[in-house]
Order: C-alpha cells, then structure tokens, then sequence
C-alpha cells in the first residue's frame, strides 16, 4: 500500500503517525526549506564546495596570468595576459565540462539518498505531513545551493582576472574587438545561460537520488549523464542529435561573443535544457509521491523506478530531435565549406588590423580588406563538409596603399561543435610565430593562431 498522493494526512498506524496527530496541518513550505537549507551547509562536502567556487577560480586565474605559458588550447586562454574577461571564460569552460557536473552530483543528487542513508524519511514524513511539500523544499534547497556555487565561480573568476590584467578590450570569437563593458556584459551573460543545463543536470540529479535511493549510482548519475553528452559532442552526430542534448547549452554560449552574434544553437540549447530539467523534475516527483514510505526496505530503487525515469527522457530526446529538426530545418554536421571559408575570412579581417595597429603600421578596415578564404578538406578529396584537422585555407587579402593580394595558408582544426583552431602555415612575416612589443609588454602575434566558432544551425 502506498502512501496517498495528496497534502492530507494518512489515517492508520501503517503511514506511520503518532496517536492524537491526526488533525494537525502540514509544516509550511517556508519552514521546511529553512531546516533543508541548514542540512545542506551543515554537511562537509558542502562547506568545502562553496569555499572551492567563491576563492579558487579566482585564485587560479591570479595564478595563471602571472605565468609565461598560457592555455592556448582553451578557449579565449591565448587572451589571458591581454585582458581579465578571458580568465572567466577559460573558468566557463572548464566548468561546464568538470565543475558543474559535479557541483550537481553532490548537491541535488544526495538530497533525498542522504534521507536513505540516515534512515530519517518517517521521523521528516510524521513532522512534516506532506509529501509535495518534502519534494518542493528539497529541490528548491538544492537549486538555491547550486545558484549559490555557480555564483562563487562567475564572481570569483571574473574577479581575479581583473585583478591581474584589469578590464581591457577582449577579442571575439570573429576577431572583432570588444570594449570592456561589452565583454562585462557578455561574460555575465554566457554565465547566466549555463545556468539551464546545469539546471537540467541538478534536475536528473535528483531523478537519480529518489529512483536509485541510496545506491552510489544515484550520486553519480549527474556526473555520468555529462559525460555521456560530452561523449556525443566529440562523436560525428548529425547536428540534430547534438542539438537536442542539453549538454550543448555548456558550448553554445560561444555564439555572444562573435557579430552579429550567433544565437541560434545558444537559444536551441537553453530550450532544450528547461524541458530536461521541467520532465526530469516531474518525473522525480512523481516517483517521490508513489513511494511506499510505510516499508522500511525500500528505498525506492529498484526496475520500476528506473523504467519510469529512463524511459520518458528518452522519448523527450527522441522528441526535442524531431523538433530541433523541423524548427531550424538544419542536417548533416552542420559545418559546410562555405561556412568554413567565410568565418576564416571574417577573422583574419578583423585581426589584420588589430595586428597592425599593435605593429604600429598603417591599418585599414574590413571592407578594404576585401579578405575572402578558400579552404578544402583532405585537399579536396571527398566531400568538402564536416570536422577535422585537415582542412586547409587560403585566405587573400588587398594589401592597403600597394594595389596587390596577398595570401596567407591556415591549418585548420575543426571539432564537431563548430570550434575551431586556425595555424598559421605562411608567410612568416603576416601568421608565423614572432613577438610584438606593445606598451613594453610581449604579446604573440594574433595572426599566428587564432579561435573562430561556425554556426552550425546557420542557412547560409
């Protein structure tokens, strides 16, 4: 027999009341989230949390700027030593991939397993009288500590790059140049849209810590649900799939930072996200209401739990495809060579004259430039679409005042998210490894390697 699904006290000494309680109301929602709150920074792994997130990004950051090597292998770590935003994105992005994973996992996926462990669900369930009211103050405690840490993280980064290197201009992911309050803006923004798919993972978090009961497997789960749609974001899935997973909202916020900006997949991925996060959420609560309390045996895992929240996230998977599908109208990768050749040529327009001007020689804008690229893969065997590190450009270009064309080669690195990074491949003296000295500080040349972001849902 399971407990009943509504607010009103059960009847009967098999839901476990005390004589003479039969008539007193439920604890309000306010109380119980206050005692929920007071459990959740009363346990260590909590504490050393919020003390991680709120002094070690920017700790790491400090760090990090004062060295000689950067992480030019992450994205926007080359820009480090030329402005303090960079520093919090490097952060965004390690985050999206480890920090929030976890963050989740400990958090919202211990929630009700920890009520398993200590054996507590009849004492809270006599106190309280509501089973809704448990569940909404638990998920709203588990919110409120995630939003906490993501927090510390986007405070603390943002802080100790400005303290190293200040709030100067950040180039974007289309070399465009942006002022210091327009990457502020951009940068608390990109970490405001991460906060749905880690939402969306707090949500299968605790999914799996009501289904799975004290099983690790249930603190696990957000962990392995992240890596899992990191798995798929490396493999060749159409543009569709990796769309639909909401796992890509953690990418898709490189699209604020190129013009115009690309918010096609970031608004698809946030979509996505909130609709993970509402089912997963229903579906937590849902096996929450329909769990037999009055047998001290279960806990609440076991195949029915399981089938029930396995399988509805599938079929929300199967279903966000098919409308990602029909609303954008993408296919394929999503990554053509036209693509390709005009994002090449788009950032090496907008870099040319940023390397000039800190060359100090004359510059000229984009549209004198007339840059265009014309790029191939595996030198124009098989077809001309898709990811890789073989592709090749060359990008063309009218020298300012001397009426000729250059040409420069990249080596292009192209991932299946759209990322990618531009190698200098010749002549030296425009994208070969050289130092410039600007304002007594040694910076490598920008033309060298440069980041760029192909919109992957974009018509033309």
């Amino acid at each position: 027999m399971t407990t009943p699904l509504t607010d009103a006290p059960a009847a009967g000494p098999r839901a476990g009341l005390k004589p003479g309680t039969a008539g007193r109301r439920p604890v309000p929602v306010v109380r119980i989230l206050r005692m929920e709150l007071v459990k959740q920074f009363s346990a260590w792994r909590v504490r050393l949390l919020v003390l991680l997130c709120w002094l070690g990004p920017g700790l790491l950051v400090f760090a990090i700027d004062q060295q000689s090597t950067l992480p030019s292998d992450t994205l926007f770590g080359r820009w480090m030593h030329a402005t303090g935003w960079a520093g919090s994105l490097v952060v965004l992005g390690v985050a999206g991939t480890w920090a929030l994973p976890l963050v989740t996992s400990v958090v919202a996926g211990d929630v009700f397993a920890s009520e398993d462990r200590l054996g507590t669900w009849r004492h809270l369930i006599i106190a309280v009288r509501s089973h809704r009211r448990i569940f909404a103050a638990k998920a709203i405690a588990s919110v409120t500590v995630i939003g906490l840490l993501v927090a510390g993280l986007a405070v603390s980064s943002m802080l100790g790059g400005l303290l190293a290197e200040g709030n100067q201009p950040l180039v974007g992911l289309d070399g465009h140049l942006l002022t210091g309050g327009d990457a502020a803006g951009k940068v608390l923004l990109a970490w405001v849209c991460v906060l749905a798919p880690t939402l969306a993972l707090a949500a299968i978090g605790l999914l799996g810590s009501v289904a799975l009961g004290r099983s690790p497997m249930g603190l696990l789960l957000p962990v392995l649900a992240a890596l899992g749609m990191q798995t798929a974001q490396m493999l060749p899935l159409p543009v569709t799939v990796r769309l639909a997973l909401p796992g890509y909202a953690f990418i898709s916020w490189n699209g604020l930072f190129t013009d115009p900006q690309q918010l096609g997949p970031l608004l698809v991925g946030i979509g996505v996200s909130l609709v993970w996060a509402v089912v997963a959420t229903a579906l937590a609560c849902l096996l929450f209401l329909r769990r037999d309390f009055t047998n001290l045996n279960n806990d609440g895992a076991g195949r029915r739990a399981l089938t029930l929240g396995a399988l509805p996230l599938a079929a929300v998977l199967a279903a966000t495809v098919g409308v990602v599908a029909v609303g954008t109208g993408a296919g394929g990768s999503g990554i053509t060579q036209d693509k390709v050749q005009r994002s090449v040529a788009t950032v090496f327009s907008h870099l040319y004259p940023f390397q000039q001007a800190q060359m100090r020689q004359p510059t000229a804008t984009a549209a004198q430039l007339q840059t265009t690229a014309a790029c191939d893969k595996s030198e124009g065997l098989g077809a001309q679409t898709g990811p890789g590190n073989d592709w090749r450009c060359t990008v063309s270009w009218n020298v300012p005042g001397h009426n000729v064309t250059a040409q420069a080669i990249y080596q292009v690195d192209l991932t299946p998210t759209g990322r990618y990074i531009a190698d200098g491949d010749g002549p030296v003296q425009v994208n070969g490894y050289f130092l410039i000295i600007n304002a007594d500080m040694p910076t490598p040349n920008p033309l060298w390697q440069f980041d760029g972001n192909v919109d992957l849902i974009s018509g033309h």
